[in-house]
This record gives structure tokens, sequence and C-alpha cells, in this order.
């Protein structure tokens, strides 16, 4: 078996109100993001107490958590973007180091 080859890259995972998709989503869109996955009704704990998910009729009032993993260039540009909008809203983004096969999924 030939062995995968690895590039480093970053992973940013960032939980927000469902309400906010479009925002976040547009944000990553225009810094040249290829795709990032949207996980929805988040459940957990935090600082404002427990969050459960899985609201019946509204999915704006839901926490949502949107993972990309991009090139180190972008990674400043993004959190400058999206640093106003934590300052006035709840929610928070995990910076984390990964390596990813099949980098033209990810990188131009």
């Amino acid at each position: 078996m030939n062995n995968l080859n690895l590039t480093p890259l970053k992973k940013l995972e960032i939980i927000l109100e469902g309400e906010h998709q479009a925002f976040a989503t547009d944000l990553l869109d225009r810094a040249g993001v290829k795709g990032y996955t949207i996980v929805g009704n988040l459940s957990g704990k935090g600082s404002q107490g427990y969050h459960e998910g899985h609201l019946m009729f509204n999915e704006d009032e839901v926490l949502i958590m949107i993972i990309a993993a991009v090139p180190e260039e972008l990674v400043k540009p993004l959190l400058e973007g999206f640093a106003p909008f934590f300052n006035k809203h709840s929610g928070v983004v995990f910076l984390s180091d990964i390596q990813v096969s099949r980098l033209v999924k990810f990188k131009s």
C-alpha cells in the first residue's frame, strides 16, 4: 500500500448561533476557503450554561459549528474578520494544527 502524502494546514472550528451562518460562510467564501462542513443542532455547556440543540421550530436559535481546513496564510485575515463579530455575539473559534491528504481539496 502506498503512503499518503500529508500536508500541514490549520483547522478552524467556528461555533455560533444558526442565525449568523450566512455571515460566517460569506466571510469564509470571500477569503477563498475552498470548502467547509456545517454541523447543526449542537448541545453543550459553556459560560452561559447548558445549551440544548434540536429546537423543533427555529433553526436560527440553535448553535452550529462550521469546520474548515485552511492554509496558514488565511488564518490571520479570517480571525481579523471574525473578531468584530465575536465582540458583539456569543460563540467561539478553535484553531488547531492538522495534516491532510489530497491537498488539492483545500488549497488552490
